[in-house]
């Protein structure tokens, strides 16, 4: 029988809660500095507790979320958005920096198409060092 834990592993929580998509993953991001346990840097087996403060650096985006509930199964991404919160400064922060990078990249068009003769030869021509 299964009997109500305290707390469960870092790694496990973060695959379970929908943050990682493996348990390995989510292991070398604890263990490479990306995830903070109450401000601090912390190991994969650390545990994790609800109410414990987390900070998850995922590529460019960082999430800071309390830990509501601790699950070690993972399950409908419904379900896993119910076991924290998130800071509405997080949210605010993230939207912003997806705004940004849509904006960066909004002033370029792309080619129709292969270039022709012609634009061969004047790329040829500009990019020679006569």
């Amino acid at each position: 029988m299964d009997t109500p834990r305290e707390g469960v592993r870092l790694d496990k929580w973060l695959w379970a809660a929908r943050f990682f998509k493996t348990r390995g993953l989510a292991a070398e991001a604890v263990n490479g500095g990306r995830v903070h346990h109450n401000g601090n840097r912390v190991k994969a087996a650390r545990t994790v507790n609800a109410g414990d403060r987390l900070r998850i650096t995922i590529g460019t985006d960082e999430y800071q979320i309390t830990v509501l509930a601790v699950v070690e199964r993972r399950g409908p991404a419904a379900a896993a958005r119910l076991c924290y919160e998130e800071a509405a400064e997080s949210v605010r922060k993230r939207e912003e920096a997806r705004e940004l990078r849509r904006l960066a990249g909004s002033g370029f068009t792309p080619p129709e198409g292969k270039p022709g003769k012609r634009d061969r030869r004047k790329i040829r021509s500009f990019t020679r060092k006569e």
